[in-house]
């Protein structure tokens, strides 16, 4: 093989995504640099991949970087391989490529799944412009929320229920899709306004949120009048959440124009 560092991406759940030529060049390396050399066992084990591998996680890529880099010097061909998926994306991955393009070497990419693009599809919100935050941070939803495109971000099972939640009070009027487990049995997507999501059963698995652009307009009042009348026959609370996800108004102004079509009511 040409000497270089090939940047390998793997299924992100069904083998069945790995393809021939990512088989033929884990196969034909001199050293497999795995973000963990057991997960990827199981990997080389189903497709008889028997090259050589070492450790390179978030705890000592640093370390493993001068090693990668020096082999490929010295002539060798390193492939650079995360759990799943294509390294680098919120995985190790990205100081390898870095460090051995300053060194001038050689580096190719041999494309495979990425959760992020995969969930950003099947959420069927605009795909022409997005950013991808990686692993939620609650505490940069404010900052997240200026954001007027797609937005995507990755999260833990455990703490997807919070998140939604924050949600709920940031961006109350944009929707988002909960995208789990994808390419395995059990994917699935689920859409809808943060208050509404506040009632599901909490997601498991491997998770990916992507949410919708800001509204692009305002409704005007008659539109969120109809709207009020449509909401109003549920308790409060739903209905501040709902209305205000339905409307783009704040859950505050939510409240005062449920309150006042109580009042009229009386």
């Amino acid at each position: 093989m040409q000497t270089g560092l090939y940047i390998v991406g793997t299924p992100i759940g069904n083998l069945s995504d790995m393809s021939p030529r990512a088989i033929q060049v884990l196969q034909d390396v001199d050293l497999v640099a795995a973000e963990d050399t057991r997960v990827f066992g199981k990997l080389a084990s189903h497709f008889d991949i028997k090259t050589k591998r070492i450790s390179c996680h978030e705890h000592n890529e640093r370390d493993v970087v001068s090693q990668i880099v020096e082999k490929i010097q010295n002539g060798a061909a390193v492939a650079c391989v995360s759990d799943a998926g294509m390294p680098g994306i919120s995985d190790p991955g990205f100081r390898i490529v870095r460090a051995v393009r300053c060194a001038g070497l050689p580096v190719f990419v041999v494309p495979g799944p990425v959760a992020a693009i995969s969930a950003l599809v099947l959420s069927g919100f605009p795909t022409d412009r997005f950013t991808f935050c990686g692993f939620f941070d609650e505490k940069k939803l404010r900052d997240d929320n200026k954001i007027p495109h797609t937005i995507i971000y990755y999260e833990s099972p455990n703490r997807i229920m919070t998140t939604i939640a924050a949600f709920a009070r940031v961006m109350p009027e944009r929707k988002i899709a909960i995208v789990r487990e994808i390419t395995k049995i059990y994917e699935e997507t689920i859409i809808g306004y943060p208050a509404e999501l506040m009632q599901i059963t909490p997601p498991r698995g491997e998770i990916v949120i992507v949410v919708e652009p800001r509204p692009e307009r305002k409704m005007s009042d008659a539109e969120i009048s109809e709207i009020v009348n449509d909401v109003a026959a549920t308790s409060m609370k739903s209905a501040a959440a709902e209305l205000a996800g339905r409307t783009g108004i704040s859950k505050k102004e939510a409240y005062k124009r449920l309150l006042k079509k109580e009042a009229d009511n009386d």
